[in-house]
């Protein structure tokens, strides 16, 4: 089946999410590689949705999972790739949680960092894993996501 380019380039938007929760474990390595910021602007018009509308996060979480994902009439490629989108957007809002209430508190700047780096780096090659296969009009093929997400359609 052909994929029409602008579900091509909606699924690549998607997966923008994700990114926006990812950038603020970059700020060790933007500190260090200030160059790096530049990585961070493809996210701002999401970041900035999030801050300006109250529970910006949580309306923009429910709107995509309800208006897209739950919507038989909606596309099976931009449905999948926007409920994948958001179990890796659940799992890097687990994993900040987990910084702040284990991490924070014991204050061992080089644990922290390293491990903060680590991720966004994670993060940033499964989005652009995501955008090069979404171009393509391909699944992106994320190991245990790809099997819930199948699970859940």
């Amino acid at each position: 089946m052909i994929i029409p380019l602008w579900q091509k380039l909606i699924g690549v938007l998607i997966y923008l999410l994700p990114w926006s929760d990812a950038i603020p474990f970059g700020k060790y390595l933007f500190i260090d590689f200030p160059f790096l910021q530049w990585l961070a602007v493809p996210a701002l018009p999401i970041i900035l949705i999030e801050q300006v509308i109250p529970f910006g996060s949580f309306l923009l979480f429910f709107l995509l999972f309800l208006t897209i994902v739950r919507n038989p009439k909606i596309p099976y490629f931009l449905r999948f790739n926007t409920l994948q989108a958001l179990l890796i957007d659940i799992g890097i809002i687990l994993i900040s949680y987990t910084f702040q209430i284990i991490l924070q508190p014991l204050g061992t700047k080089l644990i922290t960092s390293t491990l903060s780096s680590t991720i966004l780096m994670g993060i940033l090659a499964i989005v652009i894993f995501a955008f090069g296969e979404c171009l393509q009009g391909k699944e992106p093929d994320l190991p245990v996501i790809s099997d819930a997400v199948r699970i859940q359609l």
